[in-house]
């Protein structure tokens, strides 16, 4: 039964430290400003190279 309750005590151990080091990653990840001024300023480059071709395939048509 020693070995049993070393192996289950471990396990617990494991799986609160695994989810404590998840909720970690994500709060940090998340309050990142860098991060989000970076993502914002690709998702305006794509729509202004979606802007760009748009118009550039509108004139050829004319």
């Amino acid at each position: 039964m020693y070995g049993m309750g070393t192996v289950f005590t471990f396990l617990t151990v494991l799986i609160v430290v695994t989810q404590l080091m998840s909720w970690l990653v994500l709060r940090l990840q998340l309050e990142d400003p860098q991060q989000t001024e970076t993502a914002l300023a690709k998702q305006k480059k794509l729509a202004a190279i979606t802007a760009a071709v748009h118009q550039h395939q509108h004139r050829q048509q004319q």
